[in-house]
């Protein structure tokens, strides 16, 4: 069970904080469930509700500064993303996207990356799905990451950067 007070991470919405926990007064809601009630860091004057006693995969605590320096360590391990029919492209990208699990976020970004490389040495542009859900896999990492290391979010791609390449030497 979450704290009021604590940060979590809510799917690939992000850090969100427990902002309350309590009984929903709304028509048609059991008014005996309990709900977090979460306040996404990113995006101001939104709340989720999502009751206590429901298995939200979505939801989990958030990684400490020590185990995100870990993951730093493991990221060159990670496998990325693979995709074996093209028109379950998109759908194995939200999959990965909502699983909350930040090695699949990395595993699209690996492979999101490989793939825009390829398809700049063939002269062709950056396919705008690629994009966005590179994007996103990045925003939902970085954020984490930042975090937990009391870091900003832009000083991370420099810092995995710098970090893959200490590993390498």
């Amino acid at each position: 069970m979450f704290e009021k007070g604590e940060y979590i991470m809510y799917g690939h919405t992000g850090i969100c904080r427990v902002d309350d926990i309590t009984r929903l007064q709304m028509p048609g809601v059991d008014q005996k469930r309990l709900y977090y009630v979460l306040v996404p860091v990113s995006v101001k004057g939104s709340r989720i509700y999502f009751p206590v006693d429901k298995d939200n995969i979505h939801a989990r605590r958030l990684m400490s500064e020590s185990e995100a320096w870990d993951f730093l360590d493991e990221l060159e391990d990670i496998q990325e993303l693979k995709v074996e029919n093209e028109k379950f492209r998109e759908e194995k990208y939200k999959d990965a996207l909502n699983s909350g699990d930040r090695r699949q976020w990395a595993g699209i970004i690996k492979a999101l990356y490989r793939r825009q490389q390829l398809r700049l040495r063939q002269g062709k542009k950056t396919a705008s799905m690629d994009e966005r859900y590179m994007k996103m896999a990045e925003d939902a990492l970085y954020s984490e990451l930042a975090f937990a290391m009391g870091k900003k979010k832009e000083e991370m791609l420099p810092l995995i950067q710098e970090h893959l390449g200490k590993a390498k030497e």
